[in-house]
């Protein structure tokens, strides 16, 4: 039963996460980590698949191993949370909102910026956009 249940909720994160490639307000990433999560639980041999995907494999390699994020990876993640942050201020009309934004990007981007990098040269691995 929770076999079946873990594997439904790896598609369905893996689903969000490919469409947070497209919706720049759906975040990609924590949905691919969640999906093979999910699969090493249900179904290792999907878990696999992602782990050796040739563009994205190395970067989940590296944090399940190492719990690291290559510097390229921060330095986009990082870029990218600053322009939402600064479309944020710039079309929100709300008081509030940008106040509460900062508060839980900033937590994002400083646990983003404080992971080690990968140990075993993956530093560099990240294929072009």
């Amino acid at each position: 039963m929770m076999r079946q249940l873990y594997l439904c909720l790896g598609y369905a994160s893996l689903g969000l996460g490919v469409i947070g490639i497209f919706l720049p307000v759906l975040p990609t990433t924590p949905f691919i980590l969640l999906a093979v999560w999910f699969f090493a639980r249900s179904n290792p041999a999907l878990a696999e698949r992602l782990y050796s995907h040739p563009r994205f494999g190395h970067l989940l390699t590296a944090w399940r191993d190492q719990r690291a994020i290559p510097r390229r990876a921060k330095i986009t993640a990082l870029s990218m949370l600053a322009v939402s942050y600064g479309l944020i201020l710039w079309l929100s009309e709300s008081d509030i909102l940008p106040v509460v934004l900062a508060i839980i990007m900033g937590g994002v981007a400083l646990y983003i910026a404080t992971r080690p990098p990968p140990r075993d040269g993956l530093q560099n691995r990240i294929p072009e956009a």
